[in-house]
């Protein structure tokens, strides 16, 4: 009974409905601002939701760098794992750019740069998870991870913005709309962090047999 009770405290989906939860709400008491009003939380919970998404692709990368010149089997797992993470608040973070859009501007600006960009990388980076667990070969997830997101960050900085200047909050002069956001990625954060606990826990771990280690997945 009593290490039934730790499994459920310790569960990754049950930790995710919490921070989602906690997520929500403090996404409701966020601070408004003197342009957007109230609707600029849409706008926190987008960037904190990018943030995340850009966050777990470079953990990815650097896990699968990791992996490739030590040849470690638990870092190529990790790459995988944190990639899928990535490319899961990457997409999902469309129709919250939409949202956004709709909300503060009245209409759906697609052509925007940044916006194509986001719905390539997603198309992209989808095609090519779904070709990696096809292959099912570590080595090569680790090194499309590695690559994915070095070119990423590269198309970044080459495309231009047009609906807001980059990095509006962290320019900003309001300290308490900054401490907020920051406070509203670290939740995001800990979200992918239990996304990435439960994909982790569904992957064997490397065996031995005859005192050669095979790896399952």
């Amino acid at each position: 009974m009593v290490e039934n009770s730790k499994r459920w405290l310790t569960a990754p989906g049950i930790w995710l409905l919490v921070i989602l939860g906690l997520m929500a709400l403090l996404t409701a008491l966020g601070p408004a601002e003197k342009s957007l009003g109230s609707n600029v939380r849409v706008v926190y919970l987008h960037g904190a939701w990018v943030w995340t998404a850009l966050a777990a692709f470079c953990a990815a990368g650097l896990a699968g760098a990791l992996a490739l010149l030590f040849r470690q089997a638990a870092m190529h797992r990790w790459s995988l794992v944190l990639g899928r993470t990535g490319l899961l608040f990457w997409i999902s973070y469309l129709p919250i750019s939409m949202w956004a859009m709709q909300t503060n501007w009245n209409g759906l600006f697609l052509a925007e740069p940044r916006w194509r960009l986001a719905v390539v990388f997603a198309v992209g980076g989808l095609m090519a998870q779904v070709g990696l667990s096809l292959v099912n070969k570590p080595a090569w997830t680790s090194a499309i991870n590695l690559v994915y997101i070095l070119i990423l960050f590269l198309a970044l900085q080459n495309t231009p913005n047009v609906m807001h200047p980059p990095s509006p909050i962290l320019n900003s002069d309001a300290a308490r709309i900054q401490f907020y956001f920051m406070a509203l990625v670290s939740l995001t954060l800990l979200a992918a962090w239990q996304v990435a606990r439960w994909q982790i826990q569904r992957i064997p771990s490397p065996i031995k047999v005859r005192g050669v280690t095979k790896n399952p997945y």
